[in-house]
């Protein structure tokens, strides 16, 4: 795994070959996580999978899980995820009735607690409770399905984000989620992100460990200095 302060980079399964999960997992053993989009056909127009796949995965998979829930009723499904060994969680801020309470229980079964929020979602609401958080992810394409292009709107959003995390000293990861690419990644980075999420980018790519490389080098070329 790369150091801890290079950018990270989280390849979507979304984007893997479902029937050969466990060899598409080894594909990209020098990712930081393998991120796994959890959805409910409710909380967003389509249907991925539940705990027992994602239970299957967490035991095939060479790098650590980074389960994003895009369902309704986080509370009630959440921890399940971090029981089942999942290295980090995020709810989405709009499903969720006590986001902070709910971080809370999922660090205390033992994951990091992440919040997403949709393209949309104002987010002045986390800044005074940044750090009840490990890590928010700022959608950067309208959740549901892969394949969506990156929507630069977004940005000041999470520039907001950085600049006051930095402000307060906040060790909480900032993750983007939609579209990124090499020629994108890097507007991102900018604006603050240090976790990505890509999917085609990396399993569209007949070597995806030179994918994640090249994702990480482009992003590292536009993170400011903290």
């Amino acid at each position: 795994m790369p150091p801890h302060d290079a950018p990270r980079i989280n390849p979507s399964i979304l984007a893997a070959d479902f029937v050969n999960m466990q060899s598409e997992l080894e594909r990209i053993e020098s990712a930081d996580f393998v991120h796994v989009d959890v959805m409910d056909n409710h909380f967003v127009p389509n249907l991925t999978f539940g705990t027992q796949m994602v239970e299957r995965i967490q035991a095939t998979s060479p790098v650590p899980l980074d389960v994003h829930l895009m369902i309704d009723d986080p509370e009630r499904w959440a921890p399940d995820y971090a029981e089942l060994g999942a290295a980090s969680v995020t709810f989405h801020l709009e499903a969720a009735t006590e986001p902070v309470a709910l971080a809370r229980r999922l660090r205390a079964i033992g994951a990091r607690a992440g919040v997403a929020v949709k393209p949309a979602t104002d987010v002045a609401n986390l800044l005074d409770v940044l750090d009840e958080f490990d890590q928010i992810l700022v959608m950067t394409v309208e959740p549901g399905f892969g394949g969506q292009s990156f929507m630069p709107e977004t940005m000041p959003k999470l520039s907001l984000l950085s600049t006051e995390a930095r402000r307060r000293g906040s060790q909480v990861w900032l993750q983007v989620d939609g579209g990124i690419s090499e020629s994108t990644i890097g507007q991102a980075a900018a604006a603050g992100a240090d976790t990505f999420v890509a999917g085609s980018a990396v399993f569209g790519s007949s070597d995806p460990d030179a994918a994640i490389a090249a994702l990480r080098n482009q992003a590292r070329k536009h993170t400011h200095a903290h």
